[in-house]
């Protein structure tokens, strides 16, 4: 049995809202009888980007994750839907408009914070994957239609062949630890789940200021058990070691800047941290 799956590719996603604002477009005002009904015309974002910064100073980044109903295959909404909440066979998760009226419980059930509360109609509301659409022979919904990075894309697949996808990229889910196999997966997720550790190499002049250092290499280790990791600085004399997950770790650094004159920094992880302009002597 294939399965509908969506797939978000968190580098290429600039937080445009194209997605959020298709999924308006397409339920605001709209009912879709057996599917849902009517989105409000506000208070409801059926596809909520979330905003992830790390760093600080000169070297930070900011990450954009969209967050919706993941289609859950061990979904809570279902369990405490009580019929009210069902999954199909293609694997998209669907609250019936007739059945969940007043149940306002049932926003809570959700854990990524992806049920919404229509006060005027009394019901919890979700994305339904476009399920409407992709019944019509839709090849993609609508969000993933209006991206213009191409940073969301649905597929329709068995579980043994999504399985070995989920492996060969190395793309997660949301909230892993609540064994709620969700739908929705995440390529790069990493940049917000992880943290990195970088600074600047710069060397004195004789006669006064610094130049970058380019070249050099930078060996991270942390806890002092695992082998270090490499990096160069580049042309402006900065390092990154990126995909770092353990906060409270402490770590070293040591630079070999010029055929063999090392310099030595160490300290504990903080999250994703910039440690400035290291300097070292000409």
């Amino acid at each position: 049995m294939k399965k509908w799956n969506l797939i978000v590719d968190v580098p290429k996603c600039s937080n445009c809202n194209n997605c959020t604002m298709a999924v308006k477009d397409e339920y605001i005002g709209n009912e879709f009888i057996g599917y849902s009904a009517p989105q409000p015309e506000n208070g409801h974002d059926w596809i909520t980007i979330d905003r992830h910064i790390r760093g600080n100073d000169s070297m930070v980044d900011v990450n954009y994750v969209p967050r919706t109903c993941n289609h859950c295959d061990n979904a809570p909404c279902v369990a405490a839907g009580q019929g009210a909440v069902t999954k199909r066979q293609d694997g998209i998760v669907m609250i019936d408009p007739v059945k969940a009226k007043g149940r306002k419980d049932l926003v809570g059930s959700c854990p990524y914070g992806a049920i919404w509360w229509n006060g005027a109609l009394e019901l919890p509301q979700q994305w339904t994957f476009d399920a409407h659409l992709l019944d019509a022979g839709w090849p993609q919904p609508r969000c993933a239609q209006a991206c213009p990075s191409g940073a969301m894309r649905a597929i329709k697949v068995g579980d043994k062949e999504m399985a070995a996808l989920v492996k060969e990229e190395n793309i997660q889910v949301l909230k892993p630890e609540l064994n709620t196999h969700p739908r929705v997966y995440y390529r790069g997720l990493e940049k917000v789940t992880h943290n990195f550790l970088g600074g600047n190499v710069a060397m004195q002049r004789p006669e006064g200021g610094v130049d970058n250092v380019e070249g050099a290499v930078v060996e991270l280790t942390l806890d002092g058990t695992r082998a270090p990791l490499r990096a160069r600085t580049d042309a402006y004399g900065d390092f990154k070691f990126d995909g770092l997950k353990g906060i409270g770790e402490t770590y070293s650094i040591r630079i070999d800047y010029a055929q063999g004159r090392v310099i030595e920094r160490s300290g504990v992880l903080k999250g994703s941290q910039y440690l400035g302009t290291i300097e070292v002597e000409a």
